[in-house]
């Protein structure tokens, strides 16, 4: 009796135990110049990639289904399954044809995973990917991401209520957790999770990892050693990362601690609504990144995004990019920044280079960029040598990379190498003998059997004597047989022909197999001189690696300084006190989509400094609230990246948090209304805001009733004011809010102005002092194209309702019941109550409750009507 397996072709059988070792990935399973997915992963794949899905014959009595692509277009097929969140197993014939009994040999050679990228084909050239473990223990959050195409590793630990807010500020491509996790809040949503066993996450064994791959006897000098949770993600990231690689990854050689201090926190709800890498409909364009993405390399554009996503606090590290940023700039119109970004233009991107070299995958294309790259930067650092910046000084400082490297990249290369190492043409001419001679045999063969012949007609004296190729025989000496006896002694007899001889001769013979192997082992000889080469680049990985880091800082500080230029940006000032103050700002996106933008101002100050902590902002939808309020944090962020703002002055102490409450919607995937993400958002807000955070609040307590919004709203910037004392802007339509103003010095009512025009609303986007007079919600209705009608009568309803001053009953609650108690004598207890109260309906049958129901209805007409 045949086992279930062995009913099975022995093709099907090898397939079906490589794929039992990988069992949650798709199988690319290499059959000739196709790889095919078999089974259910033909199906999953024929659905993702829109390709043909076939059954082709039969193993154990089923249809095999089938549905395969080139194996020479693969990566675009493999780049849509990793953006759809899908692993890949690629299995590589790795046994000759030729000789195999059976099936070829066959084994996965590469693990590719959404967050483990590291080939070009694969990456967004502009975006990091990111791959991201987390642990929790008890109250503590432990975070570790990597980014394997940089090297980079970095820790956090933080709050679990924080994790919402660190997923969305790091965007991971791909996340692990152990198995037994449990988090509601990330189930659902677009991010591709990898569930561990428990046991990858022990903190011996991910010690023990961690110190492997650093080659230190413990952690402390990563300044980490207190992070224990965060370590055990960290660990079980790098075996992680070590299986789909094959290996270790060298070019991982540091852990970096973040601590949350060390830059300027922004919640989920904050970065979406801010609109900093993504619109709000999660569109690249317009955001804040792509206006000030002018970078001129792709390592520029990622660490531009890093940077504005991690606003500083450190006043030192944003004084040194914003005097680069001027240095840059120079004076009397010299733009040093043009003609850096001219040269760093020319540049590959290093960065990635880098990682592929330390992986042992780089190409021969990246290596030439890499070697044409670091010809470039002598350039690069006599063009910033005017630049009076003590940080651009230590960047070109570490530019300066050993003459070697570029040395032996420029003897190893040909100027242009072949696209891939199989098909050869990629090691320079003179790097190598062995390859050079090997080369020669395919090159000049004709020559040599030129030379040959002469040499041998020469020593023989046969002057017909010739020396040939064909496939069948090989090379020869052919000889008449007229000259037969002048033969020499090691000619050996090779074929005989009617009127001729053919010989072979040891030289010969050697030439031979030589040049007929020759194109073989110049292939062969070439990959085992690339391989060297790599293992030669693997002694300089740290050193690249900081390059690349330097490079990318000069081009995002060029990037600042051509956008200061370009749209008239200033140099923001760091206060030493608790201050907050802009003249003439603008918002940087909106700005560039109309035409005539106008500026406002905006003046926070210390309690002591006479000026107010929170504006009470009034005015009309539409009237530029919400644009006022995030241009003010989007400032904000700008300067604490370092970068110049949009403004002509701007004076600000270092904040600690953003937040922002504006606009909301439904969460379906976590069953919260659009009044519970508000309520929850804020709840955040008044939580954790300091007196050192800016705080946006657009239009709180607008998701429910009047009475219920308007108190929540009252009490939630009493609360702002009394207890977080933040600098706030506070947006509302609830009027009665500006009478705070009385009570608190530091808040001051402004409004947004407006005026009407023959039965029409202007809007002037213009912040002036004290609350607006009237909200104009008709005329904004009007705009929108609510028809005439229904306006009108809106109208007179308005009307109606401003002329009747009938004081309003106090709001019941839904699910309460208002009885006058027996000391409010005025109110009567309804009589069809106290019947009802007497009746007792165990006692009625159905004919005396019918009647008694009409008794009800006739007493209850009688009371209304009296």
């Amino acid at each position: 009796m045949k086992t279930q397996k062995e009913q099975h072709t022995p093709m099907m059988q090898q397939y079906l135990r490589i794929k039992a070792q990988h069992p949650d990935m798709l199988m690319f399973y290499r059959m000739g110049d196709f790889y095919e997915l078999f089974f259910d992963d033909a199906e999953k794949a024929a659905k993702l990639l829109g390709i043909t899905l076939t059954q082709r014959g039969a193993s154990a009595g089923e249809p095999i289904k089938m549905a395969g692509v080139p194996y020479h277009a693969a990566e675009q097929y493999l780049a849509k399954l990793v953006k759809a969140g899908e692993s890949i197993a690629i299995c590589e014939q790795v046994g000759d044809p030729a000789t195999s009994k059976g099936p070829v040999a066959r084994e996965v050679t590469r693990i590719i995973t959404p967050g483990t990228l590291t080939d070009a084909a694969l990456l967004e050239d502009k975006r990091d990917c990111i791959l991201l473990a987390l642990s929790i223990q008890e109250s503590t959050l432990g975070l570790a991401w990597l980014n394997l195409a940089a090297g980079q590793l970095r820790v956090l630990e933080t709050v679990p209520h924080n994790l919402l807010s660190e997923l969305e500020r790091l965007q991971p491509a791909e996340i692990l957790l152990p198995e037994s996790l449990k988090l509601p809040e990330i189930q659902g949503r677009n991010w591709a999770l990898k569930r561990l066993p428990q046991w990858q996450f022990d903190h011996d064994s991910t010690r023990n990892t961690l110190t492997r791959q650093f080659a230190t006897h413990d952690l402390s000098g990563f300044g980490c050693d207190d992070l224990s949770t965060a370590l055990c993600a960290a660990g079980a990231l790098l075996e992680y990362t070590r299986l789909t690689q094959g290996s270790a990854a060298p070019h991982i050689s540091s852990l970096q601690a973040e601590r949350e201090s060390i830059y300027v926190r922004m919640d989920a709800a904050t970065r979406r609504n801010l609109e900093i890498s993504e619109t709000i409909r999660a569109e690249r364009s317009p955001t804040l990144l792509s206006l000030l993405d002018t970078c001129a390399t792709n390592m520029g554009s990622r660490l531009l995004q890093f940077w504005l996503h991690h606003p500083l606090r450190d006043r030192t590290i944003i004084q040194q990019r914003l005097d680069s940023v001027a240095a840059l700039i120079g004076e009397n119109g010299q733009h040093h920044f043009a003609a850096v970004r001219v040269l760093l233009r020319q540049c590959a991107d290093i960065e990635r280079i880098t990682a592929r070299i330390a992986l042992k995958s780089a190409r021969p294309r990246d290596l030439s960029g890499l070697r044409d790259s670091l010809k470039l930067l002598p350039q690069v650092i006599l063009a910033t040598a005017h630049c009076n910046s003590e940080r651009i000084g230590q960047l070109l400082h570490v530019m300066q990379i050993e003459p070697a490297v570029v040395e032996l990249l420029s003897k190893a290369l040909l100027p242009e190498p072949g696209v891939v190492l199989r098909e050869g043409n990629v090691i320079a001419d003179g790097f190598d003998a062995e390859l050079d001679e090997l080369r020669a045999l395919q090159n000049n063969c004709g020559e040599f059997l030129l030379q040959l012949e002469m040499r041998e007609k020469e020593r023989t004296g046969i002057p017909n004597l010739k020396v040939e190729y064909n496939r069948v025989h090989g090379f020869y000496i052919e000889v008449t047989h007229a000259h037969s006896e002048k033969i020499p002694d090691d000619y050996r007899r090779r074929q005989t022909l009617k009127n001729a001889e053919r010989y072979i001769t040891p030289e010969l013979k050697t030439f031979e197999e030589k040049a007929l192997s020759a194109q073989d082992r110049a292939l062969a000889r070439e990959k085992y001189l690339y391989e060297g080469l790599l293992n030669a680049l693997a002694q300089y990985i740290h050193a690249l690696q900081k390059i690349a880091a330097s490079v990318a800082e000069i081009d995002v500080l060029c990037a600042f300084a051509e956008r200061a230029q370009a749209l008239d940006y200033a140099a923001p000032q760091l206060a030493g006190e608790d201050v907050f103050i802009i003249d003439t700002g603008r918002h940087p996106v909106v700005e560039q989509q109309v035409e005539n933008f106008v500026a406002n101002d905006v003046q926070l100050g210390a309690e002591h400094s006479g000026k107010p902590r929170m504006l009470m902002i009034t005015g009309p939808n539409m009237g530029g609230k919400s644009t006022y309020m995030r241009q003010i944090a989007l400032i904000a962020l700008l300067a604490h990246c370092g970068s110049y703002v949009p403004a002509k002055v701007v004076q600000i102490g270092i904040l600690d948090q953003i937040f922002t409450r504006i606009g909301a919607a439904d969460d379906l995937a976590s069953g919260r209304s659009t009044f519970m993400v508000e309520m929850t958002e804020t709840a955040n807000i008044l939580h954790n805001a300091t007196a050192h955070s800016l705080v946006l609040m657009d239009e709180v307590g607008r998701g429910t009733s009047t009475f219920d919004g308007l108190a929540l709203a009252f009490a939630i910037a009493r609360h702002l004011m009394i207890k977080n004392r933040s600098f706030t802007l506070f947006a509302t339509h609830y009027f009665e809010l500006t009478k705070l103003a009385e009570e608190f010095k530091q808040l001051q009512n402004v409004h947004l102005d407006a005026v009407e025009y023959k039965h029409r609303i202007v809007f002037l986007h213009k912040v002036a002092e004290g609350p607006a007079s009237q909200s104009y919600g008709l005329q904004v209705a009007a705009l929108a194209g609510v028809p005439d009608a229904v306006i009108k009568l809106a109208k007179k309803h308005l009307i109606k309702l401003e002329q009747e001053s009938v004081k309003q009953e106090p709001q019941l609650d839904l699910f309460s019941v208002s009885i006058a108690g027996p000391q409010e004598e005025s109110v009567q207890e309804h009589p069809v109550i106290t019947m009802l109260q007497k009746l007792s309906p165990d006692e009625l049958n159905p004919r005396q409750a019918l009647e008694q129901l009409y008794v009800l209805k006739e007493a209850l007409g009688t009371a209304d009507n009296s």
